[in-house]
């Protein structure tokens, strides 16, 4: 697969970050933020990176003595990092795996599993296509199954009518939870994909290539596709009720499915406790909704916010799922399962 060519696209439009007077309606932890000295490492998922962000430059503003270093490697490789003891936090957009839960207990390392925002991966396309409009899960699946490596390669093997030139594919790389999640949603088995794509663990990486090739197509989380929104344009997706594009509202419905999900931080419980990551993880939790919305995601329910602080303070560990992605949940089962 040919790497896309540089091209001079213009930068993305940079998050919003919260202003001063955002900052006084945020809920506080009662504790004198201006007070606590320490490091917070973070490390994980790309997708959830944005929100995480918000979090830390507002904690920041109001605990300047708190380094807050936060880096992105993909869910896989944040969990790696996570279980090996050199982070305390670790962003995700999958459930903790059964093997990485094993190399964490093997370690001593317990965790707090907590959601914090929900998502809709997004299929785009460069706003250059204009034939392909919609995509069924069944041909989403002929693209990326491992049989379609080196056969299905031109556009017009997956509709007659769309044009005889190439197909370049983009995607997640194979350490991140969005290229877990969306092999088991759509491939139907867990990490197994053609592997004749280009990859990254990087969603902005991702955006920029389909942004600068009009025979891209590729897949990420919907917050970068709404900063790119210029320069991509969302696929809608048929999973058998008609066609559904990515927006707040089918994200939050329930409509936009398969490719909606859950997004996560795993808190280390035995640094839970320390003041300054006790501070930053209230602040996360008691203003979920503020942050989700800033990073351009879907909030949660104020009742899940409320489960997972509650969750948080009384020091739960584990995970209330099974192990890795979970197709097809929607804000009302993670509600139950939190409930639990």
């Amino acid at each position: 697969m040919p790497t896309a060519q540089p091209t001079n696209i213009s930068s993305p439009t940079p998050t919003p970050t919260l202003q001063q007077s955002q900052l006084t309606a945020i809920s506080l932890p009662a504790i004198d933020l201006g007070q606590l000295r320490g490091e917070i490492k973070i490390d994980g998922s790309s997708t959830v990176f944005p929100i995480t962000e918000q979090v830390a430059i507002a904690f920041s503003q109001l605990a300047p003595d708190v380094a807050v270093r936060l880096g992105v490697s993909g869910t896989g490789g944040g969990f790696t990092r996570f279980c090996a003891g050199e982070t305390d936090i670790s962003n995700a957009s999958r459930p903790i795996k059964q093997r990485e839960m094993e190399a964490c207990a093997a370690q001593g390392i317990a965790f707090i599993e907590l959601p914090v925002a929900f998502d809709g991966l997004s299929v785009v396309v460069n706003p250059q296509n204009d034939w392909v409009q919609c995509l069924t899960v069944a041909e989403l699946q002929r693209i990326w199954a491992p049989e379609a490596q080196g056969n299905i390669t031109r556009w017009n093997q997956i509709r007659p009518e769309w044009p005889d030139e190439p197909l370049h594919l983009y995607g997640a790389g194979v350490d991140s939870g969005t290229y877990d999640y969306f092999t088991s949603a759509i491939v139907g088995v867990e990490g197994v994909s053609r592997s004749d794509y280009t990859a990254s663990e990087d969603d902005y990486l991702l955006a920029q290539d389909v942004a600068a090739d009009r025979l891209g197509l590729g897949f990420f989380g919907y917050a970068y596709y709404v900063e790119y929104s210029q320069q991509l344009r969302a696929v809608a997706i048929d999973n058998g009720n008609g066609c559904v594009a990515p927006t707040l509202e089918t994200i939050t419905d329930g409509r936009y499915q398969p490719l909606s999900r859950p997004l996560f931080i795993y808190v280390r419980a035995d640094r839970a406790s320390r003041p300054h990551v006790q501070a930053f993880i209230q602040m996360y939790l008691q203003n979920g909704a503020v942050f989700a919305q800033q990073a351009l995601y879907t909030p949660l329910p104020e009742a899940v916010y409320q489960l997972a602080f509650r969750r948080f303070e009384r020091r739960i560990t584990g995970s209330v799922f099974t192990g890795g992605s979970q197709v097809g949940l929607s804000i009302e089962q993670l509600l139950q399962l939190e409930d639990r």
